[in-house]
């Protein structure tokens, strides 16, 4: 979660430090592919990434019981500053256990 607020505070403090244009942050990624080939406790860290790339931001998880999670997250956001009501955000953290393997995994996007 603290991954989460992170990039929230990123992405937001570059769209205010904006003026004009169209900005765009992180790279553009298909959570269609990853949903696809996706099996939970089997997919490796050298699968998501030869399917989405190098995330882009990598961090630490834990959880209530103590246990540790690797998790990387992926973003892109991209607006047009003249009118942000139309600016697209999407994010996917993926958490993975000692093994490499994933574990579980967050998805969200702006409404279209």
């Amino acid at each position: 979660m603290k991954n989460f607020s992170r990039i929230s505070v990123i992405l937001l403090s570059i769209f205010l430090l904006s003026a004009c244009g169209t900005i765009k942050v992180g790279r553009d990624f298909d959570v269609g592919v990853f949903a696809a080939k996706l099996e939970q406790g089997v997919t490796t860290q050298g699968q998501v990434r030869s399917w989405l790339g190098e995330p882009t931001s990598v961090g630490v998880s834990l959880a209530t019981d103590g246990e540790r999670f690797d998790e990387w997250a992926y973003y892109y956001a991209e607006s047009e500053m003249a009118d942000t009501s139309k600016a697209k955000l999407k994010i996917l953290q993926i958490k993975f256990d000692k093994q490499g393997k994933v574990r579980s995994y967050n998805w969200s996007t702006t409404k279209q």
